[in-house]
């Protein structure tokens, strides 16, 4: 991500301490371990059932390799900007290229955002009678954006302590209901592999592609490198154990229900997955501990999406490529930033279900971290980056960008015309505010 760090790590500023490995990675956590998981779970076993785990370790290596530009990039440039403020310095010349990262960064959040809070709805009433109301679910969605919204406008002193019982306690229940699953699991690997029939390595790869959103979060790293020792040594070394670390949580959280749930309650019941079954398996306590993980997960990761991401608008607005008023702040808050991007997100939860929107982020940041890769590429020599790995990390986020491309023209071709639409209005609004920007800073006849 390239936002400023969340307040749920402000502590360490009050106390003037250099963050160290541990703290960094638990940042990069912080951030990675959210909604997405919950969100890809259910829709991956729909896909590809058992083999979902595979997946889940190749959408890792495939953020691995995004990662490798980005460390590159936080090292030379040591910028906490992070994503928007490296590919502006890489190509100074270009507005349009500054502009167009700008908008797909700032759209890559707010499409985070409206999955988590979707996520957040389909937990939350998953135990109730109108549960597989999309309506309700959307309503709900809609409510829990609006109460983070307003605590990061009026209260955002206090965030920080909530922000860290969300992050940590989160982990904890996802590891104890995941190896709880599994110690009740009775499927082996062999029937399972049996229901899932035939599936093929495209397909495998095509998840994997669309599991990469559950892994963006790790550049939240790079903007604390004003706050780190040695960010040659640390930034590398926190980003890559955080990817490891999410890998191993990610396949126990999917082994837990794949050897426990059936696979159709899993299928139907894909917007709560992991709540799906639990009460047979687990008992009605079960089912609970699974309901406050999601609701945990989600809502930090809510509340940071909405701190950081708006203050990355303010940015991209003060310099002139987003409506100005959406740089103006009361006080350190980005009022207005805040609030356009809820709007933005509710926006979107109206206009798409949970596939298309989870589609629509991954597409958004496999596409980020590609001008990342392409960007660190141009001045490998500078970064000191491998020729051979660079063009790996190219050639890889393509090859997923156009796995879900031809996944979406396959089988939902309709899904496709909505998010080459959105694509081609945020191209077109980059576009306009670059040419606007580039004629502020041009001189009048009378400067020259």
């Amino acid at each position: 991500m390239s936002f400023h760090l969340p307040s749920r790590f402000s502590v360490h500023r009050k106390r003037e301490k250099e963050l160290g490995v541990p703290e960094l990675i638990a940042i990069a956590l912080g951030g990675m371990v959210g909604g997405g998981i919950f969100t890809v779970l259910g829709l991956s076993v729909s896909l590809i059932g058992v083999f979902t785990p595979v997946a889940i370790v190749l959408g890792g290596a495939m953020a691995a390799l995004a990662a490798y530009s980005y460390i590159k990039l936080g090292v030379y440039y040591k910028d906490e900007g992070a994503t928007y403020s490296f590919y502006k310095r890489t190509y100074p010349a270009s507005p349009f290229a500054a502009s167009l990262i700008g908008w797909w960064v700032v759209f890559g959040y707010i499409s985070t955002l409206a999955l988590y809070a979707y996520t957040f709805a389909s937990y939350a009433i998953s135990g109730f009678a109108f549960g597989d109301s999309a309506t309700v679910r959307k309503l709900v969605a809609g409510a829990v954006i609006l109460a983070f919204t307003l605590i990061n406008v009026w209260s955002v002193k206090g965030m920080g302590r909530v922000e860290d019982f969300m992050v940590y306690s989160k982990l904890i229940i996802l590891v104890v209901i995941s190896f709880t699953l599994i110690n009740n699991g009775n499927a082996t690997l062999a029937s399972l592999r049996v229901e899932t029939g035939d599936v093929s390595m495209l397909s495998i790869m095509i998840v994997a592609a669309v599991t990469f959103v559950a892994y963006e979060g790790f550049q939240l790293v790079i903007n604390a490198v004003n706050e780190m020792d040695e960010p040659e040594r640390n930034i590398p070394r926190a980003i890559y154990a955080a990817i490891f670390l999410a890998i191993l949580i990610y396949v126990a959280i999917a082994a837990g229900p794949i050897l426990a749930i059936p696979f159709t309650d899993i299928v139907r019941n894909k917007e709560y997955a992991l709540a799906a079954g639990a009460d047979n398996v687990l008992g009605h306590w079960g089912t609970d501990l699974v309901i406050l993980g999601a609701l945990l997960a989600t809502s930090s990761a809510i509340s940071g999406t909405v701190f950081g991401a708006s203050r990355q608008m303010a940015v991209i607005a003060a310099d002139g490529y987003l409506p100005a008023f959406l740089a103006r702040r009361r006080g350190t808050i980005p009022v207005y930033a805040i609030c356009a991007m809820a709007c933005f997100a509710f926006v979107l939860i109206l206009a798409g279900s949970l596939q298309v929107i989870l589609e629509f982020g991954s597409v958004t940041f496999l596409l980020i971290s590609l001008l990342m890769a392409v960007a660190n590429h141009r001045i490998r020599e500078r970064t000191g980056s491998s020729g051979l790995l660079t063009v790996l990390a190219v050639l890889g986020l393509a090859a997923g960008t156009g796995l879900i491309g031809y996944y979406e023209i396959r089988n939902q071709p309709e899904q496709l015309i909505f998010i080459l639409t959105i694509y081609l209005l945020l191209t077109a609004g980059a576009w306009l505010y670059s040419r606007i920007n580039r004629a502020r800073q041009s001189p009048g006849p009378h400067e020259v």
